[in-house]
């Protein structure tokens, strides 16, 4: 995945300087960034100096603490103002002004997501999230009545309730298998996968992350087995992609579908489909396209009159995630995660849901508390302190997701683990 050597330069090579640093801030910024560069990613996780920066770039409520940024992110300041940019333009003559001038620019987005990704650019269609993404693909790959699609329990309620309503419409046979949570290793994932393949499997649905307590699977091994098979393999990539880095050939998938308003930190409203270029054609797309269009990836995009200005601001969002550095990102969202999570593993009745090795997770994880009810914990952390987690309430498993984000400080991360250590020690109010 590109990056940028120096975050500021990056920024202001693309016009986009932080009007919230004053000229001297920016000039210490600058100097900031030729110090950190060649140095370790653990270290420069740590500097604060660094990364105050970064949350500068933000307008935020720092009266509450977010950590649910796993659903949907703040963007920094140069995405917002992009957007509103573009609004307002696309506002004073939108038939000209969206039609015929900024809608083309998608195709620049187009190249830069590609880039990105690894990819083709003609294999990268621009939706308006993940579920649209892979919800294309569910429902416009050919299947027949018998036909098996293999996922498992924790995949994102809206993907099963896809497969489940194709299930029940044309007679296909939907599987989920199960998992613990931590799984023993990445292998073992992949081995669970394998033993439930059967003659009659024809896909399978798997996140490359959960949302649900931020496992990390074994994506390139799963495709190429299933691949070896005459398996489809349709990749749930909503909380992955510019959350930690990887490409395409990474993973050798043939479909993924993401979210960019999460990790990526673009508009609200935003997301990529990759359908790798040989499979484009037999795949019917969600909203009705003309047969010219069949092996044409924008196919994907016929969804009638949108904004141009939210996936024209993807471009800013790119530039932005590309300017901080991928690594150095996924290593400040793994010290993040791991400053609570080891400081509160150890009590009494926690459990961490989430490995610590890097290959199996990076800032999304969660913690389980025996015998505490995860949304009353979630729902006093709010009322109490201003403190924002999400409550995760499966039928295998009960806990509280936590999701800092680059603009996130320690003293937040910090000001959690006190308020955990109180709870743990008294207990909920009653």
């Amino acid at each position: 995945m590109p990056t940028r050597r120096h975050f500021v330069e990056s920024l202001v090579t693309a016009g986009a300087a932080v009007p919230a640093l004053t000229n001297d801030g920016l000039d210490r910024l600058r100097g900031l960034a030729r110090r950190v560069s060649g140095r370790a990613l653990a270290d420069v996780a740590r500097d604060e100096d660094f990364w105050l920066q970064v949350q500068q770039a933000f307008t935020l409520d720092r009266t509450l603490i977010n950590l649910n940024n796993g659903g949907v992110s703040p963007s920094p300041r140069v995405v917002q103002e992009a957007m509103r940019r573009y609004l307002d333009y696309s506002n004073t003559a939108p038939a000209y002004t969206m039609w015929q001038i900024l809608e083309p620019e998608i195709e620049a987005v187009r190249r830069r997501l590609a880039a990105s990704f690894g990819c083709d650019p003609e294999e990268m269609a621009i939706t308006r999230n993940a579920s649209e993404a892979l919800e294309t693909v569910q429902l416009g790959i050919p299947l027949e009545r018998g036909d098996e699609v293999l996922t498992t329990t924790q995949d994102y309620p809206r993907m099963l309730t896809t497969w489940h309503q194709r299930e029940r419409r044309e007679g296909i046979v939907v599987r989920e298998i199960t998992f613990p949570v931590p799984p023993p290793s990445q292998d073992d994932l992949a081995e669970r996968i394998e033993r439930a393949i059967t003659p009659k499997t024809k896909v399978i649905h798997v996140c490359h992350i959960t949302n649900l307590t931020g496992q990390i699977f074994p994506i390139k091994r799963i495709v190429q087995r299933a691949r070896a098979r005459g398996i489809e393999v349709i990749v749930d990539g909503a909380h992955a992609y510019a959350h930690f880095p990887f490409t395409r050939d990474d993973l050798d998938c043939d479909y993924y579908g993401t979210s960019l308003h999460k990790w990526l930190l673009a508009p609200h409203g935003t997301g990529f489909l990759y359908v790798r270029k040989a499979k484009i054609a037999s795949v019917w797309p969600l909203m009705a396209a003309p047969p010219e269009m069949n092996g044409n990836i924008r196919k994907f995009e016929e969804i009638g009159t949108h904004p141009a200005a939210n996936h024209n601001a993807i471009a800013e969002a790119l530039t932005f995630h590309e300017g901080i550095g991928a690594e150095r990102k996924a290593a400040r969202l793994r010290y993040l995660f791991q400053r609570w999570a080891k400081r509160l593993e150890h009590l009494p009745r926690v459990r961490i849901l989430t490995p610590y090795d890097p290959a199996q997770s990076c800032g999304l994880a969660s913690i389980a508390i025996d015998g505490m009810d995860p949304n009353k914990l979630v729902a006093y952390l709010w009322d109490t302190h201003r403190i924002i987690v999400t409550p995760i309430v499966h039928k295998e498993f009960s806990c509280v997701r936590v999701t800092p984000n680059v603009y996130t400080t320690v003293a937040e991360i910090d000001r959690f683990g006190d308020v955990m250590e109180e709870v743990l020690r008294k207990g909920l109010p009653t």
